[in-house]
């Protein structure tokens, strides 16, 4: 099957045209440790791919290198029979500079060029236009206008894009304006003889950004937009997650029902159900957090944002963009760490991505909810308005947030020289305020959910069948007889700095999979099967066996720092590229998680 390309600087609609080509046949692929993607859909007889978004095939970024690398690649392969190069209209000259850089790419190839001027309703809708004939005559290749937001010109787009694939020869650049002068200055031109004046494009802009980007007015949409996207990933996830929940329910018991009792139940409903239910559950969060930050990015404002928080996290040896993955992480980390994918310095996402696991996620919930509880009197007043536990609450999250800026300062310095020195400064396009498209968004929002479970539901799986086969058998036993009891006899001097027996030591070894299962499984270690509703009852336990003031205040700061998700593990893994990294992080938070408690508990 012969191949259509799709090339074009990022904003440039690129992506919304591809998806209205191909519609649902598409398929995304990823390379690991960076954000560059590439999709291939099909148009009739046709591959179409959208190849990643650059500015120019002068790399400066580890991610553009690599995009670079698949752009040249794939133009000079033999079954590539159009190079189709969107532009933006409302911004020319900027589209201009890798399009005549790929023009001249694809004429070296022998290889035909059409070029796509996207946004030509914004264009006309502020009284202008642009001569696409006289501009096809100047760059040696036919230019069509469209909009692939409102459908203007695209059938007509979609027949010449296929009548030039099918017969490329006559399409074939003769010569590139980027062989005598450079792109840049022949971009130039080009815009100012054919493209919008920058004060007609910038008029509206401007008027919004003076208040959006405001010290105060800017503040206050700044933080009421902040506020609106962490109630969303609770609030709108929660009836999903439920949904979620019910159809593990009724599945387990589907499969209890028609399989006999014994080991093969309990396998299912407690190795299967149990584990990979577990971080299932959290599908719906993260398609949700994907669609409010695909709406605030797709409407330019997630840019303004990165702008506003720049200058207080580059203090840190952060970037503007690590405040919404910090912001997501107190829902989840896995999101949080595919969302710092918009930072575009290696450097910075590292740091972020590494730092992410200290923001307090939900699934640390019912184990400070179980600690405050035990440590914290219910009734106790601060300042005699705020409730104890309540500030107790919120000192965790507090801890956590400053612990990540701690360690993210000490990253900036430490890291590898190498990586460092292949960084690049804080540059940051504002793009035009757009409405989101629905088509792109989607596909976006299902490919996140995807994501997760394809890279974390390995890993899920083998962790869970092993915990599982530990705590079961030998047959019949208690959990305390089980092989994971055992375990927890002999790792028992560990835990011991920290003021623990072994009941929290084999709690602490069965939360791995998931930080939640904490409760539980010390309810069952304590004599209650329903310690996850009867959080208040299993406190009152706790405090009568004598549970110190020091080693439950470290044990909770203990959750606070370490790693101890699996998933998350499985997602820092797919992202850097590297085992030993994502390992060595949970075993560096651990090591930090277990000095901090053994500390806490002599202190007090």
């Amino acid at each position: 099957m012969q191949r259509i390309l799709m090339v074009g600087k990022p904003n440039s609609g690129k992506s919304l045209l591809f998806n209205q080509l191909t519609g649902l046949r598409q398929k995304v692929a990823n390379y690991p440790g960076v954000t560059v993607e590439v999709k291939r859909g099909q148009c009739q007889d046709f591959e179409v791919v959208d190849l990643p978004g650059t500015y120019t095939l002068r790399g400066l970024s580890r991610d553009e290198e690599i995009a670079i690398k698949e752009i040249t690649t794939s133009v000079e392969r033999d079954d590539t029979s159009l190079v189709v190069c969107v532009l933006d209209a409302t911004r020319l000259e900027r589209s201009l500079v890798l399009g005549l850089q790929v023009q001249k790419l694809a004429r070296a190839n022998n290889k035909a060029v059409l070029f796509a001027l996207n946004f030509i309703d914004e264009v006309r809708r502020i009284g202008e236009d642009i001569d696409t004939e006289a501009l096809s005559k100047e760059l040696g290749s036919p230019v069509m206008a469209l909009s692939a937001r409102t459908l203007d010109g695209l059938h007509e787009f979609k027949q010449t894009m296929l009548s030039v694939a099918r017969a490329p020869s006559g399409y074939i650049p003769a010569t590139s304006l980027a062989d005598g002068e450079s792109a840049v200055n022949q971009s130039q031109a080009l815009a100012s003889k054919y493209g919008l004046h920058l004060d007609v494009v910038l008029k509206n802009q401007n008027s919004v950004d003076r208040f959006l980007l405001n010290s105060w007015t800017g503040s206050l949409v700044f933080l009421g937009v902040m506020f609106v996207l962490f109630q969303s990933i609770f609030t709108l996830a929660a009836p999903l997650m439920d949904g979620v929940e019910t159809l593990i329910g009724s599945a387990a018991e589907g499969v209890s029902a028609i399989t006999p009792e014994g080991i093969v139940t309990d396998f299912f409903n407690d190795a299967i159900f149990g584990g990979l239910g577990s971080f299932l559950v959290f599908v719906p969060q993260i398609m949700v957090l994907t669609f409010i930050i695909g709406l605030l990015e797709d409407s330019g404002y997630l840019a303004r944002a990165a702008l506003m928080c720049h200058r207080p996290l580059s203090a840190v040896g952060l970037s503007g963009r690590s405040f919404i993955p910090y912001l997501s992480g107190h829902a989840c980390a896995i999101p949080a760490i595919m969302a710092a994918r918009t930072i575009e310095s290696p450097h910075k996402r590292l740091i972020t991505m590494l730092t992410i696991p200290l923001m307090s996620c939900s699934a640390r919930l019912p184990v400070y909810a179980l600690l405050v509880a035990v440590l914290v009197p219910e009734d106790g007043t601060f300042l005699g308005i705020f409730g104890l536990q309540g500030a107790a609450f919120f000192g965790l999250y507090f801890f956590g947030i400053i612990t990540a800026l701690i360690v993210s300062q000490f990253l900036s310095r430490f890291l590898p020289r190498d990586l460092e020195e292949s960084d690049m400064p804080f540059i940051l396009e504002l793009p035009t305020y757009r409405l989101p498209h629905w088509k792109p968004l989607t596909f976006r929002v299902i490919d996140s959910g995807l994501q997760f479970v394809r890279r974390a539901a390995p890993i899920i799986f083998v962790v869970s069948v092993g915990i599982w086969i530990l705590g079961y058998f030998p047959m019949g036993s208690t959990l305390e007889d089980s092989w994971l009891g055992q375990i927890g006899h002999v790792i028992q001097p560990v835990f011991e700095p920290m003021g623990l027996d072994w009941r929290y030591g084999v709690a602490i070894l069965m939360s791995f999979l998931a930080r939640e299962v904490f409760v539980g499984a010390l309810g069952t270690l304590f004599g209650m099967d329903d310690a996850e509703d009867n959080v208040n009852g299993l406190a009152g336990r706790i405090q009568a066996d004598g549970l110190t003031t020091g080693a439950g205040l470290g044990l909770v700061l203990f959750y606070v720092v370490a790693l101890q998700c699996v998933a998350t593990v499985a997602m820092l893994k797919g992202e850097t590229g590297s085992n030993k990294l994502a390992w060595g992080l949970y075993v560096g938070y651990g090591i930090l998680a277990y000095v901090i408690a053994v500390l806490v508990n002599l202190l007090f």
